[in-house]
C-alpha cells in the first residue's frame, strides 16, 4: 500500500537535514535574513538547479530546475519543454528522462505531479504514476527501474507499482544507470549502496561523506563532497580516490567517460564548472 508523501515544505526540509548535520545546509529551509545591500547575481532565467544530465555525444547540457528544463548547447540557455519546478530528476539515456515536481496549473498536470517521464528530451511530459500523492526529491534509474525518496523511499520496476523500503536512512541524493543495478544515496553518514536496484542496502563503511553522485559509465562514479573536494570511484561506488576541488557550492551534477578520465560537469551559484582530466581541475563553462 502506498502511503501519502510527506508535504513538499516537510519533505525538502527532511532530504536536506540527512546533509545538513555535516553540511549546514538547513539555510535552504529556512527563510535568510540579509543584512543590508546585498550583492547581485547573475542573470539566469531559471533559478535554483535541482539536477543535470549531459549528452556526452554532443556535450550538450541539461539543467533541471525551479522554472522547468534547460538546455545549454550553446551556452545560452534554452528553455525546454513546460514549466515544471523540477524538484527530482534522473537521466534515463536517448534524450529520456524521468522527473518529479510541481507543475504550472497550465501544464494539466497534478500537484505534486508523482512520477513524470519525457521521451522527447523534455519538449512533453507524461504523468505515469503517483500524481497528486508523491514529491520526490531525488529520483534515479537502474537497468530494473526506478528509484525515488519523498519522504520514504520507493521502488518500481514497471512505473506503476511501488514499493515502500524500509532503510533506516533519508538519502539527500540518489544516483544510478539504466545500465546496472547500483544505486547510491549520500547521507550525513556517508553513501549508502545498493546493488539490486534499491531493495537492500549497504550501510557506508569507510570513504567520504558525498553531497552528490553521478556515473561516468555503469562502473565510473563521480563524487562531489559538500566542501567541493571531487572524489572518484573505479568500482561503482564500493571505494573512492580523491582528486581535485570544484569551487563554488555544488547543487548539480553530470559526468561522462571515459573510464579513465572522465568529464565531470558541477553547477554552482556562478556557473557551470567542467573538468576534462577526472576532476584534478576545474574551468567556468558558463555563467
Amino acid at each position: 500500500m502506498i502511503r501519502p508523501a510527506l508535504s513538499p515544505a516537510r519533505t525538502r526540509c527532511r532530504a536536506a537535514a540527512a546533509a545538513a548535520a555535516l553540511l549546514l545546509l538547513l539555510t535552504s529551509c529556512t527563510p535568510a535574513s540579509p543584512q543590508g545591500p546585498q550583492p547581485e547575481e547573475p542573470a539566469q532565467p531559471y533559478a535554483h538547479i535541482h539536477g543535470m544530465a549531459v549528452d556526452s555525444e554532443t556535450g550538450k547540457i541539461v539543467l533541471a530546475t525551479h522554472d522547468g528544463l534547460f538546455g545549454l548547447g550553446s551556452g545560452t540557455p534554452e528553455k525546454i519543454g513546460p514549466a515544471i519546478d523540477l524538484m527530482g530528476f534522473a537521466p534515463a539515456g536517448n534524450d529520456h528522462y524521468y522527473a518529479s515536481g510541481h507543475p504550472a496549473p497550465d501544464t494539466g498536470l497534478p500537484e505534486p505531479a508523482g512520477l513524470l517521464r519525457s521521451q522527447d528530451g523534455g519538449e512533453t511530459w507524461q504523468q505515469v504514476s503517483l500524481g497528486g500523492v508523491s514529491d520526490f526529491h531525488a529520483l534515479a534509474v537502474t537497468r530494473s527501474g526506478i528509484i525515488g525518496f519523498d519522504g520514504t523511499l520507493k521502488t518500481t520496476a514497471d512505473l506503476e507499482t511501488w514499493t515502500t523500503r524500509e532503510v533506516g536512512f533519508d538519502p539527500y541524493h540518489l544516483s544510478g544507470t539504466p545500465t546496472g543495478d547500483v544505486v547510491l544515496a549520500t547521507t550525513a553518514a556517508g553513501v549508502h549502496r545498493s546493488t539490486d536496484g534499491g531493495k537492500t542496502w549497504a550501510a557506508p563503511s569507510t570513504g567520504p561523506v558525498l553531497l552528490l553522485t553521478a556515473f561516468a559509465t555503469a562502473s565510473t562514479v563521480i563524487g562531489v563532497a559538500p566542501d567541493g573536494a571531487v572524489h572518484v570511484s573505479s568500482d561503482a561506488g564500493r571505494t573512492w580516490r580523491a582528486t581535485g576541488t570544484v569551487p563554488g557550492h555544488p547543487s548539480a551534477l553530470a559526468a561522462a567517460g571515459p573510464d579513465e578520465r572522465p568529464q565531470i560537469w558541477v553547477a554552482t551559484p556562478t556557473g557551470i564548472e567542467h573538468s576534462v582530466d577526472g576532476g584534478e581541475t576545474f574551468s567556468t563553462e558558463t555563467k
